[in-house]
């Protein structure tokens, strides 16, 4: 199979689905690899270290679409890149399909075959997604903190508070996989965190692991408790593959202290407030109601060179699976990649994205 690895287009997003060692290991398994030009240069990766590695270096981003059987990405591709696919071709990235119709039904035009990152499930668990989850809840509080500095527009809270102050409040709706980094990352802080969740046994578990910090059953009235409190409101909700739901209308964000913070982790999927909207690293945060967003839509991507080195550890198995073997049995042999399966031959296959946007849903099995 020739793999194509395109440098990622989106503002500010300098990961790149393949480290020059998977390369490596994909054409020790008697495939072709295509590169564009400076793909990984972002991170420290040079086209010297993929050619290295034994993969052929693209000077066109067209180019690498149309000569390859398989695309492998990070972020989904933007309105540009939609006339690079083809019938019949395969798509490995992160989709969140669920947040753009226009992405959605663009997609099911070119007949690619979209398998997404975020939908892979292993025992009830989303192993392509983790690693980034883990790096926006770790970050979350670093870029939240930041931005609760006076200087940048906020109370001029220092999350850990010094003694004889108290610390500043940390609330995160969801004990999921960001949810548990962003407050550990809180507490390490030395920050009053709150976590809110609906799982019982999640709440169990949390209680037991999380030390300093609480936990509380996530509501609406306990949202209406805690807000006129809150320093920093982290959204880290999770829905597999469907839309975030809005756990925060406008009128809820309008009880919380002008200046204070929030950081919408779920914005990749539409975002858990009503005010959030995407936003890029290179200019974060808006203000609605008084209240500072930070909406970046690929987080990670500031940590570049981590989150890739992160990413490949848990694609590269998935990558080698659909390159060696036809779709069917690569399904397989790397259970829960099916679950991945989005888009086929202008069908959609996943059902909570044709639920979101009101499109047909076709089952797998048929």
């Amino acid at each position: 199979m020739i793999i194509g690895v395109p440098k990622e287009i989106k503002a500010q997003e300098h990961r790149v689905a393949l480290l020059p060692s998977a390369a490596y290991q994909l054409i020790k398994h008697g495939h072709k690899v295509l590169v564009e030009s400076n793909a990984g240069a972002g991170i420290g990766f040079g086209d010297d270290n993929y050619a290295q590695a034994g993969a052929e270096i693209i000077k066109s981003h067209a180019e690498v679409f149309e000569r390859t059987d398989m695309i492998v990405k990070v972020k989904e591709p933007l309105p540009e890149e939609y006339g690079l696919l083809r019938k019949g071709q395969l798509l490995f990235t992160y989709l969140h399909l669920a947040a753009s119709k226009s992405l959605t039904e663009a997609l099911q035009k070119t007949g690619a075959t979209c398998i997404a990152y975020e939908t892979v499930r292993v025992n009830n668990r989303l192993p392509l997604l983790e690693p980034m989850s883990e790096i926006a809840g770790r970050m979350s509080v670093l870029v939240g903190g930041y931005f609760l500095a006076k200087h940048t527009g906020g109370k001029g809270v220092l999350l850990g508070g010094v003694p004889g102050v108290l610390p500043g409040k940390v609330v995160v709706i969801g004990g999921g996989t960001a949810g548990v980094n962003a407050a550990r990352m809180g507490t390490g802080l030395g920050a009053d965190v709150t976590i809110l969740e609906v799982d019982l046994e999640r709440m169990r578990f949390l209680d037991i692991t999380m030390g300093t910090a609480h936990t509380l059953y996530s509501s609406e009235s306990s949202l209406l408790d805690l807000l006129p409190t809150v320093d920093l409101l982290i959204g880290a909700v999770l829905v597999p593959g469907a839309k975030a739901p809005k756990l925060i209308t406008r009128d809820m964000l309008r009880l919380m202290k002008p200046h204070s913070v929030v950081v919408d982790i779920a914005i990749d999927q539409g975002g858990c407030l009503e005010t959030s909207r995407p936003t890029t690293h290179d200019n974060p945060t808006f203000v609605e109601e008084g209240i500072v967003h930070y909406c970046v839509a690929n987080m990670p991507g500031a940590y570049a060179r981590t989150a890739t080195q992160a990413l490949t550890n848990v694609t590269y198995r998935y990558i080698e699976a659909l390159a060696d073997h036809s779709l069917e049995e690569a399904f397989q042999r790397a259970p829960g990649l099916q679950d991945g399966l989005s888009v086929r031959d202008g069908k959609i296959h996943c059902k909570v994205v044709a639920e979101a946007h009101g499109l047909d849903y076709t089952p797998i099995a048929s």
